[in-house]
């Protein structure tokens, strides 16, 4: 049995977010479906469920942005999924946090210059659109990062581990087989949560957890010398 696709107000409820976000949303909503028809932004069958498909799929991540986080960096950002709607409702005057930063990281030029033109059309002061590749940004340094329908986790991993290193906290969104990524890497902490637009899919919280090589700081031996250079 179908289910019926979520309205505008069902979004609204379900995040808290006030009518500016919902102005802002509907905007987006527009855009993505006037440039769908010249590049593939979003799955065409989910179109015609784009406020729980996309706008709350990505919605669900911001609860567990922590509280003082001030860079987000979303990678893959495609159509805006989650970055868009995370600076939409970082913007918001309910719910939304004054300060985060929020980069947007497509290397696709279409799409980057989609994300553009969205974010000036949400009037979203608070997204940078870097176009090109994660691999390239060495020196970007985030307090979260996040990634949905990009790619496997063990590649997400190994893309911002930069920044996962640094303390950095990742959220990717997975799908059924979620499971079966989880087991093929190690060495993180990553807690799974029943996604709330998909039962089947999930939220996974990434943290580092093994310790970086320590580098011996200036004037220090490194270790296994002995510091007596007479010995």
């Amino acid at each position: 049995m179908s289910v019926a696709p979520m309205p505008r107000s069902g979004f609204q409820a379900m995040i808290g977010a006030s009518d500016v976000t919902l102005d802002r949303m509907t905007r987006y909503e527009a855009l993505l479906i006037k440039w769908q028809k010249a590049i593939n932004l979003v799955g065409p069958k989910t179109l015609d469920d784009i406020w729980t498909r996309h706008f709350l799929d990505s919605a669900q991540f911001w609860r567990h942005v922590p509280i003082g986080a001030r860079v987000l960096v979303d990678v893959g950002s495609g159509g805006g999924f989650p970055g868009l709607v995370l600076a939409a409702l970082a913007a918001d005057p309910v719910i939304g946090r004054v300060g985060i930063e929020i980069h947007l990281v497509e290397s696709d030029q279409r799409k980057a210059t989609f994300l553009r033109e969205a974010a000036r059309m949400m009037e979203l002061s608070n997204v940078t659109i870097h176009a090109q590749r994660i691999e390239r940004l060495t020196a970007l340094v985030a307090d979260v990062v996040t990634a949905r329908a990009c790619a496997p986790l063990g590649q997400l991993l190994e893309w911002t581990a930069p920044m996962l290193m640094k303390g950095a906290l990742g959220l990717f969104a997975k799908g059924a087989h979620a499971d079966d990524e989880i087991a093929a890497v190690s060495g993180h902490q990553i807690d799974r949560i029943i996604s709330a637009s998909d039962p089947s899919g999930c939220l996974l919280l990434v943290r580092w957890l093994t310790p970086p090589r320590k580098l011996p700081e200036a004037g220090e031996m490194p270790e296994g010398r002995n510091h007596d250079a007479t010995a």
